[in-house]
């Protein structure tokens, strides 16, 4: 153990597992990241705008700072527990309080947000709109960056971390599902136009799970059949790679006409929803666009399947199909569920694009600023 250490009486790994705090500090100071968040979060509370009230939704608003918003001392509570809390030495029941003075906080200004927003609305015309500015977005930022360092320092299990982190958005979620944030710009549009809104969503949601499970289902048999039969790899992921340099336009593009054409001499094809516009060449487009990362992970999964496990694997007489299924597959999932993962984010951008062919009904909706 360091002198230093034995000067101050500080056992690191017994504080660290007692507290369940990372680190030992000598210092009687707190952490500097949490004083800097509190400094920042003050400082933009104070002189940046918290809301934004407009006539309308075309016209820019009229900002309005914190101490213009009703019930606005609320918040002076939480914020004061924040300075204080942050200056001292970390310690379990200086850590409790900070997360919930920053939960507080956090739903202090989501609440003050809808209340003011509803008291304009009452007062004002109903084409007013009411949003959040930039005091409120950047505040709002800095606090769950808060939150998450102190929830960092309280408890190192992941479970613990994953909970806490979840639970800091019951009272939000309570305010929402409650209508106190009806009021505000985009809960506004939605609450005057929630059947057009359902509807375009329900067929994003369409155009994403009509795009991953096709996809899917090509991909997986196509990357087992690749890793087992390696020369056909070059081929196969050469085409993939011409496909996804293909810009998406000029691919749903090229999709028109065929489509059209097979539409047009085959009647039942028509019946079933496939034309030049619209959701198949979208779906085809995306489905293409999909393959590569995803065959890609299957591919370089399996590929990191230790040999040995494989080995013992046979060695327990194991066939072909039951080592895939309970040897590859568990151990290469992590690296599926990262292409996956790709694969899903690329196709929620994708469908901004479709848009233009007649897909993506919640895409057109922001394109419309409606």
């Amino acid at each position: 153990m360091p002198a230093a250490w034995q000067r101050s009486g500080c056992n690191r790994k017994s504080y660290c597992s007692d507290a369940d705090i990372a680190g030992c500090d000598d210092s009687p100071r707190g952490s500097p990241v949490a004083l800097l968040l509190v400094t920042l979060l003050v400082i933009t509370l104070v002189s940046l705008p918290f809301l934004s009230h407009a006539a309308n939704r075309l016209v820019g608003g009229q900002p309005l700072m914190l101490w213009q918003v009703s019930k606005a001392m609320a918040l002076l509570l939480p914020l004061a527990l924040l300075v204080i809390t942050s200056w001292p030495k970390p310690t379990r029941g200086t850590l409790l309080i900070s997360l919930l003075a920053s939960e507080l906080l956090l739903a202090g200004m989501i609440g003050l947000s809808g209340n003011q927003a509803s008291l304009l609305a009452s007062q004002g015309s109903p084409l007013a709109r009411t949003s959040f500015a930039s005091g409120m977005w950047c505040a709002s930022g800095i606090t769950l960056l808060l939150i998450t360092d102190t929830i960092r320092q309280l408890t190192r299990h992941k479970l613990w971390q994953l909970l806490l982190n979840l639970q800091v958005w019951i009272i939000p979620l309570l305010l929402l599902f409650g209508g106190m944030l009806d009021q505000l710009s985009l809960l506004k549009e939605y609450d005057n136009r929630q059947s057009v809104f359902d509807a375009a969503l329900s067929r994003h949601l369409a155009l994403l799970g009509g795009t991953l499970l096709p996809a899917l289902i090509i991909a997986l048999p196509l990357g087992i059949a690749l890793y087992r039969r390696s020369h056909w790899q070059s081929a196969v992921f050469s085409a993939l790679n011409v496909i996804q340099t293909v810009p998406s336009v000029a691919l749903f593009g090229l999709l028109i006409a065929p489509l059209a054409g097979l539409a047009k001499h085959y009647s039942w094809l028509g019946d079933w929803g496939v034309s030049g516009i619209g959701m198949a060449p979208a779906l085809i487009a995306l489905v293409l666009y999909a393959l590569l990362p995803l065959v890609r992970s299957v591919v370089v999964g399996l590929q990191q399947v230790p040999q040995d496990v494989r080995e013992t694997a046979r060695g327990m007489g194991m066939g072909t199909l039951q080592q895939l299924i309970a040897v590859d597959v568990p151990l290469a999932l992590p690296v599926w569920l990262a292409g996956l993962r790709v694969v899903v984010v690329q196709t929620l951008g994708m469908a901004v694009v479709a848009a233009l062919i007649g897909a993506g009904d919640l895409v057109r909706l922001f394109f419309r600023g409606c």
